[in-house]
């Protein structure tokens, strides 16, 4: 049993370690949706964010209040009322909303206060700071609606803020803003996040929600295991954002999304929308290659490049299981560092995901591709493919004619990108000298036109 264990956790830990190298000591501004608190989430919530800041993250955390404020509404007799998805905010509202942000951060408090043994929060010590961080003005009459206390950020004190964090806490920020005359005014909890991730510069915005996330359209390809968008280059997020209309409502596709949009195009690189009810969702999306919710990006963050010098452990580590395997053969840390010219890698934040190296033979008007590898958690995205029309690119620049690969089991994979068996005999005399014969590998090439 320990060993099927050893065999699950040690390769996925090894591929947690990047990100966990990567996010330390980057800011995280997340907003928890007050329905995510309905529905009883607070603790492990509470339990994963203590968790990713024990790794060196810098976090705010903004919590929601929509069904709280309802709740006491409903209990007061007293109608809610909204107008262009905000609340309008009355005396007796403004009241509702003032109980339930000091319960709310009551109970938020006291669940990064638990210590629990045998629970990620075990020995955590997690210090919630709290403050009048924000600066509102009144949102005004609009539609000739006098919108009342509810109000909008005007400034956001990001030397307090900064200071706080330094300190090694947690910032946890309710959706209230003060006057400079000291008159309080209800927010929204995504106004906030958004204006603060902004504000910060921070590396990511995260929104967890009862969105699952945008889902992916009609036409389009979509895993049985997510039917989201993972990825959302923020050209195409504005063009699903343009079709959703005004007035979003917080159960709307576009309603998250134009705060993303908007972070996005403020200068915070990374925006996420979550769903609440996928259990560690958030660990989910910050530590696993393509996550569980939707993010937009103001560019791909996958990137096609040549390999340089400071490639060859990532090359070396992404291969290994595949020569182990029997499916790539072997090639040592001298090869491949006398070598890495030929090597064209896939990376997506920072982390290698695939790999292919073209060997040239100019007498024979040919060339090899060889290593090609796509990591097991990235497979069946079209890696594979782009890896090789941009061997064929390079080769093609080259003046050759055709590109052949040697392989035992991937064979048909490249008879459907236009690869044909041939011979051993056919092979570059160079290349065939160097043939094992008893590996018996299959020769397959393409034309280059």
């Amino acid at each position: 049993m320990s060993t099927v264990f050893n065999f699950t956790f040690v390769p996925w830990f090894r591929s947690v370690a990047p990100y966990i190298h990567k996010f330390r000591n980057q800011t995280f501004v997340v907003g928890i949706a007050g329905e995510a608190i309905a529905a009883g989430k607070l603790p492990n919530l509470a339990q994963d964010l203590a968790l990713i800041q024990s790794m060196g993250v810098r976090i705010v955390l903004v919590h929601g209040f929509r069904p709280q404020v309802n709740e006491q509404l409903r209990a007061k007799g007293h109608p809610s009322r909204t107008h262009l998805g905000m609340r309008i905010t009355d005396e007796v509202a403004l009241d509702c909303a003032q109980e339930a942000a000091g319960q709310l951060r009551y109970e938020i408090e006291a669940a990064f206060s638990q210590g629990l043994p045998n629970t990620p929060m075990a020995g955590a010590t997690v210090r919630v700071l709290s403050g009048n961080f924000i600066t509102a003005q009144p949102v005004g009459v609009i539609d000739g609606i006098d919108f009342q206390h509810t109000g909008q950020v005007r400034r956001v004190d990001v030397a307090g803020l900064m200071r706080t964090l330094d300190m090694g806490a947690m910032v946890l920020l309710s959706p209230f803003g003060f006057s400079p005359t000291g008159e309080a005014f209800n927010l929204n909890m995504e106004e906030v996040a958004t204006s603060v991730a902004i504000a910060l510069q921070a590396d990511k915005l995260l929104f967890i929600t009862e969105v699952p996330g945008i889902r992916v359209q009609p036409h389009e390809a979509a895993s049985p295991d997510n039917p989201i968008d993972t990825e959302l280059p923020l050209a195409q997020a504005e063009q699903i954002l343009a079709a959703c209309g005004p007035a979003l409502q917080p159960s709307d596709t576009g309603f998250y999304l134009q705060y993303c949009v908007r972070a996005c195009k403020g200068g915070v690189e990374r925006s996420h929308i979550l769903p609440f009810a996928v259990d560690g969702a958030l660990l989910l999306e910050v530590y696993v290659h393509d996550g569980i919710g939707t993010m937009v990006v103001d560019e791909k963050l996958e990137s096609l490049r040549e390999a340089h010098a400071d490639d060859v452990g990532g090359i070396l580590q992404l291969i290994e299981p595949f020569e182990q395997d029997g499916t790539l053969v072997k090639r040592s840390r001298t090869e491949i560092e006398r070598d890495i010219a030929n090597y064209t890698l896939i990376e997506h934040d920072g982390v290698i995901f695939g790999c292919a190296a073209l060997y040239p033979y100019p007498e024979a008007k040919t060339a090899e591709m060889a290593a090609l590898t796509v990591s097991p958690h990235s497979q069946g995205q079209g890696d594979g493919e782009k890896l090789l029309k941009r061997i064929e690119q390079r080769a093609r620049l080259l003046g050759l004619e055709s590109l052949f690969v040697l392989t035992t089991r991937t064979m048909h994979w490249f008879i459907k990108r236009g690869f044909a068996p041939v011979d051993a005999d056919w092979l570059p005399e160079a290349r065939k000298r160097k043939y094992n014969w008893d590996r018996r590998s299959r020769v397959l090439v393409k034309r280059l036109n």
